[in-house]
Parts: C-alpha cells; sequence; structure tokens
C-alpha cells in the first residue's frame, strides 16, 4: 500500500500539478502586491483619496467597502489576462499545429457509385441498392 502510494505521489501530473499550485499562489502575491501597491493608487489619484482600499460607502449605518473588492476584482483579472495570453493562447497555437501535422485517417468507408450511400471499402455490393462494386484493400496501420 506505501508502494502505491509513492507510486502515485511520484507521477508527473501529481509533482506538476503541485508544481503549478506553488507557482500560482506565489504569483498570486506578486499580482496582488502590484495591484495594491502600483495600480489601485494610481486610479485612487484621480479620485483625490490616498488608500484605494478604505473607499466605502454607508447606508443606513452598514458600511460597505468596496474599494477592497475592486482591488481583488482588479488582481483576479490580471492573473486571468496572465494565464489567457500566456498559458492558453500558446498551448492552443501549439495544439493547432500538431493537428496540421497529423495525415488524415485512412477513410473505412466510401460512396457507393449508383446510390451514394457510404458503404465499406471491402464491399463487393452495396448494402443500399445491390449495386456491383470493385472492393477496395484497407491498408492496417501498425
Amino acid at each position: 500500500m506505501l508502494k502505491d502510494f509513492k507510486q502515485f505521489l511520484l507521477r508527473g501530473n501529481v509533482v506538476d500539478l503541485a508544481v503549478a499550485v506553488v507557482i500560482g499562489a506565489a504569483f498570486n502575491s506578486v499580482v496582488q502586491s502590484m495591484v495594491k501597491d502600483l495600480i489601485t493608487p494610481l486610479i485612487a489619484a484621480v479620485g483625490g483619496k490616498r488608500d484605494f482600499s478604505a473607499l466605502s460607502f454607508t447606508i443606513n449605518g452598514s458600511t460597505f467597502l468596496y474599494g477592497e473588492f475592486l482591488n481583488q476584482l482588479i488582481s483576479f483579472v490580471v492573473v486571468a489576462a496572465v494565464v489567457f495570453f500566456f498559458v492558453v493562447k500558446p498551448i492552443n497555437h501549439l495544439i493547432s499545429l500538431s493537428k496540421r501535422r497529423e495525415a488524415p485517417a485512412d477513410p473505412t468507408t466510401r460512396k457507393c457509385p449508383e446510390c451514394v450511400s457510404e458503404i465499406p471499402r471491402e464491399a463487393s455490393r452495396c448494402a443500399f441498392c445491390t449495386a456491383k462494386v470493385e472492393p477496395t484493400k484497407v491498408t492496417a496501420l501498425t
């Protein structure tokens, strides 16, 4: 049982996922700092406030701190943009390049010359119109 657990932990997927979580957490703290220390002070300067995260309004004695929410929203947008432009787009591009290089699969069916129905390549007679057709060989990819 311990051997199976060790094998599970050392699988590439688990290790890659653990590394991604650690790097993601570190990247998140960098983005949080960038938003809190650089971006929101610029936005707050336009509004005339020193601390953007302290922005709030009060309704019937309830205080709504919308500044910190905006900090988190901007952080989310920055992280999502980085993931999209530096992870998703390049991977989609690589996948599309690999699909272009793949040879199309050898078809297993063909059209009957009489009734234009799909029939197996090895068939010598159409199952739909019973016309005689010349069988073609299917090459196995091994």
